[in-house]
């Protein structure tokens, strides 16, 4: 298992968190409106995936793979850099994902189409710019945002099926993605302190898979797009 450093993360994450810390705001303005927001709430998450077929020694044509669906818990820290921007600093407790075989119903004599091949675990922070609309005396204001994901992946294991279409234990590793997100949501803030938020953002996730059995080197280039709903409470200070 890779042990992961901040030194790891992408300098645009950086870049973006110590460009809120040096926002002049206090932390409460004479109007009454906070500057900092934590959010809870839930991640429903739908991959789009686009691999290419698995390429390696006795692999036959049109070995390939998908991912399911999953959903995990969000947490976010906003920070609100005037009337209209906030910094929203979104991540996600690592959800564990499943890759499912994709292609000839078996590999040999043993079943491979729709089978559990593989688990792996996500680490996946963002960094988002948001715009949002409507005077900030309104309860209701929609909002879009762009920024930067990045995505580690880690406790990667081969299930028993997996291996069986492999020919025996197997290593799997996955590079780590720096890629663009961007988001819409609407905001409901009645107060001062609480809110609700609904939002669909759309991130872009690129890996290089290898696999090794005896030796024997297997590899897919894979490409993510996944897809997430959100709904969450915030509270401001």
């Amino acid at each position: 298992m890779k042990k992961l450093t901040l030194k790891s993360l992408p300098a645009a994450l950086v870049t973006l968190t110590a460009a809120a810390s040096l926002c002049h705001s206090t932390t409460a303005h004479a109007d009454g409106v906070q500057s900092n927001t934590v959010r809870a709430g839930i991640y429903e998450i739908f991959y789009h995936v686009s691999a290419d077929d698995l390429q390696g020694p006795f692999v036959p044509p049109g070995v390939n793979l998908d991912v399911k669906n999953t959903q995990t818990a969000y947490f976010a820290y906003i920070r609100r850099l005037n009337s209209y921007l906030d910094l929203e600093l979104a991540f996600g407790i690592p959800p564990k994902t499943k890759t499912v075989g994709k292609g000839p119903d078996t590999l040999g004599s043993v079943p491979y189409n729709g089978q559990t091949i593989a688990t792996s675990k996500w680490l996946a922070p963002s960094a988002l710019l948001e715009y949002k609309f409507f005077d900030e005396s309104a309860a209701l204001r929609p909002y879009v945002g762009v920024g930067v994901n990045y995505t580690s992946f880690y406790d990667r294991q081969v299930t028993a099926a997996g291996q069986a279409g492999t020919g025996g234990p197997t290593r799997l590793s996955l590079s780590s993605s720096v890629g663009p997100v961007g988001t819409v949501g609407l905001k409901y803030q009645p107060g001062t302190r609480w809110s609700v938020i609904a939002s669909y953002s759309i991130s872009r996730v690129d890996s290089d898979l290898k696999t090794e059995t005896a030796g024997d080197v297997r590899t897919s280039r894979i490409k993510f797009g996944p897809q997430a709903l959100v709904i969450a409470a915030g509270y401001s200070f």
